[in-house]
């Protein structure tokens, strides 16, 4: 065997690398681990430069561990090297990642670096991450005095397997020293709660904490703040340094910590949250932090709460002097402290805690039986009040209701000490996200400081006028808006306990049972008082009908407008009436009870143009505005306060009658009143209308009967005085004789029949037709009826040269002439037109005839044409005729149509009206109240009374109908 050959240089550069990587897997001392990488540097590649630096991570800072320089005086690269933005170590240890510099005396990123350079003649330069999982641990830095940063990739590779094996052992170290320097807080907590265990009392406890604590984290100071919470300030109970501490020590170490100097370090304390406060670090805001450390003089502080039952008893605080990290361990320990502490806080008064738990339940049943017991509703509040005060240690009991019609909260009862003055104001309505807390709140809701607390902010100016500077709130019900609330105030800073709150919920539950049968029994009073009002209303009509006197006093109106504002509460009521057809509305007054109202009642209030009448037409029901919404028109003769509020609304019956006015109710104050008391309201205003109309039609038909009572009366008398002449000028005819000529003599007694004729059918009428239609049976060929018809309106026909025909009679009658217009003349009756005769009350029946046919003559043009169509009806043959209910009465019969027609203008509104089967508004005008509008709707009317029909009808070609259906008996019958 032959010996073994040198290695050559490659071998050599391999064999280098592992010896190192070894040295370095197998070293635990962070030193010789940066000595052994240098001197491999050194050996293997040909920097004239290294510089290795270690990375803190919380500082942000490299601190140099050695290197190599060309004049191997290497104390500047162990300076500490504080890493700031922009600069090329920055840029390396964020990134991770190797830099490369050509020249680095150019570099203006690396400033103290140039000049090092610049001693040293170093130009290419690279900088290099140490790093483990994305972990930086150091840097690396080599240069060169060639210009240029090329590194081959052998020698590359190399260089990073060593520094990846560094950073792996760099890391383990790092982790190692952090396991090695975390303390166990099981076992000394564990030890304190033994000792905890065998003291007797609460200082020796606190006291055995303290010590505990201060023994595990080292700090300058370790104390136990107290907090008071009637004047919510903490105060030093328990110290390191002073073991025991009254509350009244006067030292600056035990002053009183306000929780208004400190809200934001307070609250985070109620929430069990600890506060802490190191180098550069905090929990708080930076303004809270330093007022918190110059308040303590300190420069770290580590805070626990102290906390039982969901209540703020203190907190266990370890504080510094000097800036600190506060380590996981020191955190815990002090938490798990605080909590030991709360936990024996309150065994010394746990009897006591005991004996108030069982006097807040005595408390609770007595006010439940308040509810039960025949005392009212002051003296069960009175009781309950004062109780609750004095467990509360509190200055004012309030209860407040939501009253929906002034859209506030009002006090419904108080209860205070006697030099207090009860609360005189009313609170606004709770904004939305007050609403939502009180509705989703299980508790009584606490306001600490009403100075700076936001909620409820909208009351926050008038209570704290009043002297509230906190309060606790509970909602008594659980509707949507809490309808009433439960208000304990105090005049200091100060919170209430769980167990007092809590104590507040269930009052306020028992005391919402009492509100709400109070509510009910006053709405059973508003419902009695609406129903009186009711009632009092029903007895209107009849006192009115009673005494003309009231009547014409508006005696109705004033007294319904007195019982609809008592509903309501209005101290104005007043009603602008009109009758159909004006245009001006007048003012009648039914309730003016504040001097704060102005009314012009002698303003003339035109209709179309008064914007309240209008509004009021406008809507189905009731209007209710603002004063603020009135134009300036309506306030020259209606003068209210601005924050009144006004209701309307219209007298309206039925939709197809009139409106003869509108009700204005007004009160001085905006109100939102009940959806029961505004539709009770809008029942008595529309009963109003029907009232009215009732009134009015009674009044019109009064009026209207003695005015035709008074014309009966006038025309039958003068029909009984021509009468008279007429019989007495026959006796005197009789007396007289009969003349000797001949043809003189026939035409006597003709005249005297006529006379005789007409004296007894003028006597049956006087006699049978006073007062009342008398319905006769008779019968009449139609020819005959038609001839003395057209004889009657004989004037008429050659007056306007007007042509008329008759069609359906017979061959012999068709048209006549104005020349040729006697029926006597020159038409023969046939037998089959004297065969067709009708059945009914002639005379009545002639006079309709008539009526139409001097319609027609005043209607019809100058040369027009009239034409008179006949035409039998057999029930037994169809027919496209409709039939109205007149007609179906006589379907058994034979029927004659009769009808007239003409070319003339006619009213279409009149022909709808005489159409028309739907109620007519008798109030509202009407062509059909004169001539000739009335006597056609007569003519119609007593046709129907005597079985027949009557209609007026336009056809397609304009032409008028007026069709008369009449009874048609057979001649053999």
């Amino acid at each position: 065997m032959g010996q073994p050959q040198k290695p050559i240089a490659a071998e050599q550069q391999i064999l280098s690398l592992g010896r190192v990587l070894q040295s370095l897997r197998e070293e635990d001392d962070v030193d010789v681990l940066i000595e052994t990488t240098i001197s491999y540097l050194k050996e293997q590649f040909d920097y004239k430069l290294i510089w290795i630096a270690l990375y803190d991570r919380l500082n942000h800072i490299l601190f140099g561990k050695g290197g190599i320089t060309p004049d191997r005086d290497t104390s500047f690269l162990r300076q500490r090297v504080v890493l700031s933005p922009g600069d090329l170590l920055e840029q390396v240890v964020i990134e991770q990642h190797p830099l490369g510099i050509a020249d680095l005396q150019t570099e203006i990123r690396a400033a103290e670096w140039r000049k090092i350079a610049e001693k040293f003649h170093i130009q290419g330069t690279i900088i290099l991450p140490i790093r483990y999982k994305d972990r930086c641990l150091g840097v690396l830095l080599l240069g060169s005095e060639r210009w240029g940063y090329l590194v081959t990739g052998e020698a590359k590779a190399r260089l990073m397997m060593v520094l990846g094996e560094l950073g792996a052992v760099l890391y383990q170290n790092e982790i190692d020293k952090q396991q090695k320097q975390t303390k166990r807080t099981d076992e000394p907590l564990l030890e304190l709660l033994e000792n905890l265990g065998t003291l007797s009392n609460l200082n020796q406890r606190l006291e055995a904490a303290v010590q505990a604590t201060h023994k595990f984290v080292s700090p300058n100071r370790t104390n136990v703040y107290w907090f008071e919470r009637e004047g919510r300030y903490f105060w030093c109970r328990m110290s390191n340094q002073l073991v025991k501490i009254d509350r009244n020590f006067s030292t600056q170490q035990a002053a009183g910590i306000t929780v208004q100097e400190l809200s934001d370090f307070y609250y985070a304390l109620t929430v069990n949250q600890i506060v802490l406060i190191g180098d550069a670090r905090t929990s708080l805001k930076s303004h809270f932090t330093a007022k918190l450390l110059q308040r303590l003089k300190v420069r770290s502080l580590l805070a626990a709460p102290i906390i039982w039952q969901k209540n703020l008893l203190g907190f266990l605080a370890v504080e510094s002097n000097e800036p600190r990290i506060w380590t996981e361990a020191d955190k815990n320990f002090v938490q798990g402290a605080a909590g030991l502490i709360s936990l024996v806080a309150t065994t010394e008064s746990m009897e006591s805690i005991i004996k108030q738990i069982q006097e807040d339940a005595q408390l609770t049943s007595q006010v439940a039986q308040g509810i039960y017991s025949e005392h009212n509703l002051q003296e069960t509040l009175d009781s309950c009040a004062k109780r609750v005060l004095a467990r509360l240690i509190a200055t004012r009991f309030l209860l407040l209701q939501y009253d929906p019609e002034q859209n506030n909260y009002q006090f419904i009862y108080q209860n205070q000490p006697y030099n207090r003055r009860p609360l005189t104001f009313a609170l606004n309505t709770l904004k939305e996200l007050d609403e939502q807390l009180l509705q989703r709140s299980t508790h009584a809701v606490e306001i600490e400081n009403l100075d700076e607390d936001l909620r409820f902010f909208n009351w926050r100016p008038l209570l704290l006028e009043s002297g509230v500077r906190s309060l606790l709130i509970s909602k008594c019900t659980h509707e949507h808006i809490p309808a009433t609330l439960l208000v304990i105030t105090h005049e200091t800073h100060r919170c209430w306990t769980t167990l007092e709150k809590e104590l507040l919920w269930a009052v306020s539950q028992q005391i919402g049972v009492i509100i709400r049968q109070w509510q009910l029994h006053n709405r059973t009073t508003q419902q009695q008082k609406t129903s009186q009002a009711f009632e009092q209303c029903l007895r209107i009509l009849t006192q009115s009908q009673n005494s003309k006197i009231e009547v014409g006093k508006k005696y109705l109106e004033r007294t319904a407008l007195e019982q609809i504002a008592s509903i309501l509460g209005c101290p104005l009521a007043v009603l602008l009436s009109w009758s159909p057809g004006e245009n001006w509305a007048e003012i009648i007054t039914g309730v003016v009870d504040n001097s704060l109202f102005g009314l012009f009642s002698d303003a003339s209030i035109s209709i179309q143009a008064e914007a309240l009448i209008q509004w009021a037409l406008a809507t189905d029901s009731y209007l209710t505005l603002n004063v603020d919404d009135l134009p300036p028109k309506t306030r020259k003769w209606l003068n209210t306060p601005n924050k009144g509020q006004i209701l309307v609304m219209a007298l309206r019956t039925n939709a197809d009658y009139e409106i003869t006015g509108v009700v204005l109710l007004a009160d001085y104050q905006e109100r939102r009143w009940s959806e029961q008391n505004l539709s009770a309201t809008a029942t008595l205003i529309s009963q109003l209308a029907w009232w009215r109309r009732e009134k009015q039609i009674t009044q019109l038909l009064e009026s209207t009967t003695e005015e035709l009572r008074q014309l009966n009366w006038y025309k039958h008398r003068r029909l009984e005085e021509i009468q008279r002449i007429t019989a007495l000028s026959l006796r005197q005819i009789h007396d007289l004789g009969i003349p000797a000529n001949e043809l003189t003599q026939m035409r006597y007694e003709l005249l005297l029949r006529q006379l005789d004729h007409t004296t007894a059918s003028m006597s049956g009428m006087l006699k049978l037709e006073q007062w009342q239609l008398n319905i006769s049976w008779e019968t009449m060929p139609i020819a005959s009826l038609l001839k003395r018809s057209l004889e009657r309106i004989e004037n008429f026909l050659k007056h306007q040269k007007l042509w008329i025909g008759v069609h359906g009679l017979g061959q012999q009658i068709e048209e006549q002439s104005p020349k040729n217009s006697s029926l006597a003349r020159g038409v023969p009756i046939s037998s089959a037109q004297s065969a067709m005769a009708i059945a009914g009350d002639i005379v009545k029946i002639e006079l309709v005839i008539h009526e139409l046919l001097v319609n027609a003559c005043n209607r019809s043009q100058s040369g027009g044409r009239i034409d008179i169509w006949c035409r039998r009806l057999d029930p037994s043959k169809p027919s496209n005729v409709k039939y109205s209910s007149a007609s179906e009465a006589t379907e058994n019969q034979t029927s004659l149509e009769l009808s007239i027609t003409y070319n003339g203008a006619i009213e279409p509104q009149l022909l709808t009206e005489l159409h028309d089967n739907r109620p007519k508004d008798v109030l509202a005008p009407s062509n059909l109240e004169q001539p000739p509008g009335l006597h056609l709707l007569i003519c119609q009317n007593l046709i129907q009374k005597l079985g027949g029909e009557l209609n007026f009808y336009q056809l397609p070609d304009n032409r008028v109908v007026s069709r008369l259906l009449l009874t048609l008996i057979d001649h053999d019958s």
